[in-house]
C-alpha cells in the first residue's frame, strides 16, 4: 500500500506531467514502414485516409494540431514513453485503467497522435476494447468497419486501417462489440494477427487500447503479447484498493507510467 500511496502522491505533484516515468536515454531512430514520396511526404496506397476537421477534434478533446494547448502536455508524455520503450527494446504498449470512465481511450488516441509527430517513429494504434469499442468516435461520425469485421467476418485488415490525416499514424479501429472477448484475444486468429503486426514492421511502435483491468480478464489474457502498461487513473474516482488490485493482476508486467486524469490541480489549458 505504501507503493500505491507514493504513486498517487507523485502523480498529483506533477503540475505539467500527468504520469511519472524515470529519465532515460535518447530514443533510437526508426525508419518509416512506408517509403516517402520524392517530396518527403508519406503516401498511403491502401489505408483509408480521413481528414477530420480541427473543430471536430477539439469538441472531442483530441489534439487538433501543434498549437492545441493540450499538445504540449502530451509531448512531454510522448518523450518519456518513447525513451522508455526504446531503451528497453519494447514495441508494444497497452493503455488501460483500473475501472471504467478514466479516459483511457482518449489518452491512447492523443498519445498516439503525439508520438506519430515525433519524426523518428511510426505508430499503430489498435482498438482492442472489444466489448466497448469507442476509439472511432473521437475521429469521425462515419460508421466505418473495424477489428470486429476481421474477427467475425474475415474482412481483410488492409480494408480496415485508417490514417487520420497525420503522417506516420495508422489506426485499426473497433466497430461492433465482440462477446467472449477474453477468449477471442487468446484465440489463434488474434495471436496470428498480433504476431503479424509485430513482424511486418519491426521498427513501428504499437499501442493497444484495452478494457479496464477490473472490468474483465482481457488484459490478463493478452499479457503474453505486450511489453508494458500505461495505467490511467482518475482524481477522486480511482480507489487505492482498485489501483493496488490492478497492479497485482499485472504481475511482473512493467508499468511504464501512470496518467492522472481530472486532477484538481490541472491547468486551465489541460482540463482532464
Amino acid at each position: 500500500m505504501e507503493a500505491i500511496r507514493k504513486a498517487l502522491d507523485r502523480a498529483r505533484e506533477a503540475q505539467d506531467e500527468r504520469y511519472f516515468v524515470p529519465p532515460l536515454a535518447k530514443p533510437h531512430p526508426t525508419p518509416d514502414q512506408i517509403a516517402p514520396s520524392p517530396e518527403g511526404a508519406i503516401v498511403y496506397t491502401q489505408t483509408r485516409v480521413l481528414e477530420p476537421s480541427p473543430d471536430y477534434l477539439r469538441r472531442r478533446r483530441v489534439i487538433s494540431g501543434p498549437a492545441d494547448p493540450v499538445a504540449s502536455h502530451y509531448s512531454v508524455m510522448r518523450t518519456h514513453v518513447i525513451q522508455r520503450m526504446c531503451s528497453n527494446d519494447w514495441r508494444v504498449l497497452v493503455v488501460t485503467s483500473p475501472n471504467e470512465g478514466a479516459g483511457k481511450t482518449l489518452t491512447a488516441v492523443n498519445l498516439a497522435i503525439s508520438m506519430a509527430r515525433e519524426t523518428n517513429h511510426t505508430v499503430l494504434l489498435v482498438d482492442f476494447d472489444l466489448r466497448r469499442p469507442a476509439m472511432l468516435r473521437y475521429l469521425t461520425d462515419e460508421p466505418l468497419p473495424g477489428i470486429s469485421d476481421y474477427l467475425l467476418e474475415d474482412r481483410p485488415i488492409p480494408e480496415l486501417l485508417i490514417n487520420p490525416g497525420i503522417e506516420r499514424l495508422v489506426i485499426l479501429p473497433g466497430h461492433r462489440p465482440v462477446t467472449h472477448s477474453a477468449e477471442m484475444l487468446s484465440s489463434a486468429k488474434v495471436v496470428g494477427l498480433v504476431e503479424d503486426i509485430k513482424r511486418r514492421y519491426p521498427s513501428r511502435l504499437i499501442i493497444f487500447d484495452m478494457p479496464p483491468i477490473l472490468a474483465s480478464d482481457d488484459v490478463i489474457a493478452f499479457a503474453p503479447y505486450f511489453d508494458a502498461v500505461l495505467l490511467v487513473i482518475t482524481e477522486g474516482q480511482t480507489r487505492r484498493a482498485d489501483l493496488a488490485r490492478s497492479m497485482d493482476l499485472l504481475g511482473d508486467k512493467p508499468l511504464l507510467g501512470t496518467v492522472l486524469n481530472r486532477s484538481e490541480e490541472a491547468t486551465k489549458s489541460y482540463g482532464y
